[in-house]
């Protein structure tokens, strides 16, 4: 395998833009706002504290390949920026592998298509991906050499970067039939991979409260009510990018776990399991579990300026709270959102991102055969309002600061 880091650089600072003939696989044409292909303001000593650090761990272990991003820097798209893809990663810091545009990233470089080529190539891209306009790719870059717009000597680094990978991969070995084993298929999806899938989710979890020690929770409990849509949901738990681009809800084909299920498989005999969808029921229960999220999304798709629940899902938990029993709460998402009257009213709130097919992980935790251990990788803002919000800013107050997670 090739590693690709991405998407370089700062596409999690942007701001909102306004873009033209929008570049998702569904075709979608027309004006858009934009944060996920926004532009980033920020100057180069502020870029350089806060988004490029993870690049440099990148190229100091080794990546094949690095995507430079649909936004902007001050802007100017990353992917036309001779000072990024260049000066500082290629030059600076020392990448040898070779750089691939995002989808269609090179047609929002220029309003004329051959234009656009020759100011990405000439900034540092190394390979476009083209999934349409290859044919007019081609001869466009090749009139573009021809006519010494972009010299020689950057064609030969693109390929000397891509065959570099290529041979380090052993892609060039003669002896090789195949590009790829597919003896491995019989592998995908099986109970060792899915271990290790398991051991993620447990790490990676955030216990973000835990009051009067609700947590964990005995398997011996007499009656466990489980509430929420997501409790029994792998589409929610998986968010986008699986199988389709913008994922689904409910049912996939990937199989797996859900946490409704991990629940039935981890309590004894003796314990009952409730359910239901929308937080009613929990009266009488030892203590109610509530499973919360997003739906699926991808990109643009996900943009939001509130960064909040749907009205639906607070009103689980606040069904599921009128039976005034002890409540955990668990949170799917793929970001920080802002939920403060939940977290007020849960006993226990558990971060638990999109854990993916094996929602088991998360039973592992709450009721305790593996600690808590996971740490927030970024600060969890009060309100909207705050963002952007970064440790070592003037005014730094979140609700919970970087590295924050509680244990056992």
């Amino acid at each position: 395998m090739a590693a690709c880091a991405k998407h370089y650089i700062a596409d999690g600072g942007t701001t909102a833009q306004i873009i033209k003939n929008t570049t998702e696989p569904s075709g979608g044409q027309g004006y858009v706002v934009k944060l996920d292909q926004g532009d980033t303001v920020i100057d180069e000593a502020g870029l350089r504290t806060i988004h490029l650090p993870p690049y440099i761990k990148a190229v100091n272990a080794g990546v094949a390949t690095i995507m430079p991003s649909f936004s902007s820097w001050n802007g100017l798209k990353c992917s036309a920026s001779k000072r990024l893809l260049t000066e500082i990663l290629k030059e600076e810091l020392g990448f040898e592998g070779f750089l691939i545009s995002d989808y269609r990233a090179i047609d929002q470089v220029h309003p004329d298509y051959k234009t656009a080529i020759g100011i990405s190539i000439n900034a540092g891209m190394d390979m476009g991906m083209i999934p349409s306009k290859y044919k007019e790719f081609f001869q466009n870059l090749k009139e573009l050499v021809e006519e010494g717009v972009v010299p020689m000597s950057r064609i030969n680094d693109a390929a000397t970067r891509i065959l570099r990978v290529k041979c380090a991969m052993g892609l060039l070995d003669k002896k090789r039939s195949q590009l790829a084993d597919r003896s491995l298929w019989d592998s995908f999806g099986i109970d060792a991979h899915r271990q290790v899938a398991c051991q993620a989710v447990r790490e990676s979890l955030v216990l973000l409260k835990n009051e009067k020690k609700v947590l964990p929770l005995s398997k011996e409990l007499k009656r466990i009510h489980v509430a929420g849509d997501s409790a029994h949901n792998i589409g929610n738990q998986c968010g986008g990018w699986t199988i389709d681009w913008q994922g689904k809800t409910g049912e996939v084909t990937t199989g797996g776990t859900t946490i409704l299920e991990a629940i039935y498989n981890t309590v004894s005999a003796d314990t009952k399991v409730t359910y239901s969808k929308n937080g009613t029921g929990a009266a009488g229960a030892d203590v109610v579990v509530v499973v919360v999220g997003e739906k699926p999304y991808a990109e643009g798709l996900g943009d939001s300026a509130e960064l909040t629940l749907s009205s639906s899902e607070k009103a689980v938990v606040a069904n599921a709270k009128k039976a005034d029993i002890p409540m955990v709460v668990i949170l799917l998402s793929g970001r920080p959102l802002i939920v403060p009257e939940i977290i007020d009213q849960s006993d226990a709130f558990v971060a638990a991102w999109l854990p993916g097919t094996e929602g088991q992980g998360i039973a592992d935790v709450i009721f305790g055969d593996f600690k808590p251990k996971g740490k927030l990788s970024f600060s969890w803002p009060r309100s909207a309002k705050q963002h952007p919000i970064n440790a070592g800013d003037e005014e730094y107050n979140p609700l919970f600061e970087l590295g924050f997670g509680l244990s056992f």
